[in-house]
């Protein structure tokens, strides 16, 4: 086990404190984010020149299993925020240094979709344009934003997409804009920028990174976390949190049953139909999380073996992670419907956890008709979508 996975095992107890607190604020509490800084976790895919533990991806998503069982919105922002870092030390060595050259615990937030538009001048680009969804981002100090390359008209170029980074001095966090239902705590806010300069050293063509290509160019190719596939890594770290969301209402369905008597006076622990529920409940998330670890350990083993990623193992990757998030919501549906009037109540873990796994579910990354399409159509090998990102 690595040791960033037992200082989060150690403060196991913290986290669960602040998922209540988190969820009522809007974003990650001080003293959550103290503790997913203080353990590491974010610095798991950070290069070990610039204070990383260069860990392995398994490491990594085990350990991001274990925050979301008791936050479920820690859990998705280290997965999230996590990533980002492994991105980033595939980028330009000037940039690295800027971000983490003098505080090696810097976070960095994003969203990826392209809603950006960039204008080339000399030296880079005039970046303007308006994001939703940036988790974790009262926590970070820059951002990996989306974006499109314009022509002088303002129309997009083709092969125009980019990811812009920037420090925080250059976009706006919209503090009003977070008001959901659920994964409250995330923060996941709107981002502003009005016509800002982006330079060269900034910007990076994410499309070398889908087969773990872009390592060898860049001076990684030594490493193997740097040579594993961009995509499946990043939605690797929302199926997990996901996973996680649905043992952690799991956890609170079983200690709510464990010695709830009904008013007739019967044994919640032992009544057939909620037996049944469990361990219908606890079959599909087993089974999805060997599914999620087993295909990440593989994925692992041929970054390893120094071998690319056709779009056929990325495909059966991305058709495994939309399949498992799919069970684990339908388990918690189910145990949340069983649970009695008590889960409704808000100071319930469980109905918290419910919401929260409903909000994961409307990720793109847990849209899952478009990958199982994609998967057919690779099978009989008809020409992919562009829009599908694997």
């Amino acid at each position: 086990m690595h040791e960033v996975h037992e200082r989060i095992l150690a403060r196991a107890e913290e986290i669960a404190a602040e998922a209540a607190p988190s969820d009522e604020l809007g974003r990650l509490t001080d003293e959550a984010a103290e503790v997913l800084r203080s353990s590491g976790v974010i610095r798991m895919l950070q290069p070990a020149e610039f204070g990383g533990h260069e860990a392995s991806p398994v490491d990594f998503f085990r350990t991001l299993r274990d925050i979301g069982v008791h936050s479920s919105s820690a859990g998705w922002v280290a997965g999230v925020v996590g990533v980002h870092a492994f991105e980033v030390a595939q980028m330009d060595i000037a940039l690295q240094k800027e971000i983490w050259g003098e505080d090696p615990d810097t976070w960095i937030a994003s969203p990826y979709a392209p809603l950006g538009r960039a204008t080339p001048v000399e030296g880079g680009f005039r970046f303007s344009g308006r994001w939703p969804f940036s988790s974790g981002t009262d926590h970070c100090r820059w951002i990996i934003l989306g974006g499109l390359i314009v022509d002088e008209d303002g129309r997009p170029v083709p092969g125009g997409l980019r990811h812009f980074v920037l420090p925080r001095q250059d976009y706006e966090i919209v503090q009003d804009s977070w008001d959901v239902v659920g994964l409250r705590g995330t923060g996941s806010k709107d981002i502003v920028i009005e016509d800002k300069f982006v330079p060269g050293h900034r910007i990076l063509d994410p499309a070398p990174m889908e087969d773990g290509g872009l390592a060898h160019q860049v001076g990684r190719g030594d490493s193997p976390l740097y040579r594993m596939p961009f995509h499946p890594m990043f939605t690797a770290g929302i199926t997990t949190a996901t996973v996680a969301m649905a043992q952690g209402a799991l956890a609170a369905f079983t200690a709510s049953m464990r010695s709830r008597v009904t008013a007739r006076g019967v044994k919640t622990a032992s009544d057939p139909h909620q037996l049944a529920v469990l361990g219908r409940a606890i079959s599909d998330l087993e089974a999805g999380e060997v599914q999620l670890f087993d295909d990440i350990e593989r994925m692992w083993e041929r970054a390893q073996r120094d071998e690319r990623f056709p779009p056929e193992e990325r495909l059966r990757v991305r058709r495994n992670q939309v399949r498992i998030a799919r069970r684990a919501v339908d388990a918690v549906d189910e145990l949340f419907l069983h649970a009695g009037g008590s889960a409704l109540r808000s100071d319930s873990t469980l109905q918290r956890c419910w919401r929260d796994i409903h909000a994961a579910m409307n990720h793109a990354s847990n849209n899952a008709d478009p990958i199982y399409q994609a998967y057919g159509l690779n099978t009989y090998g008809h020409p992919l979508p562009a829009s599908v990102l694997f």
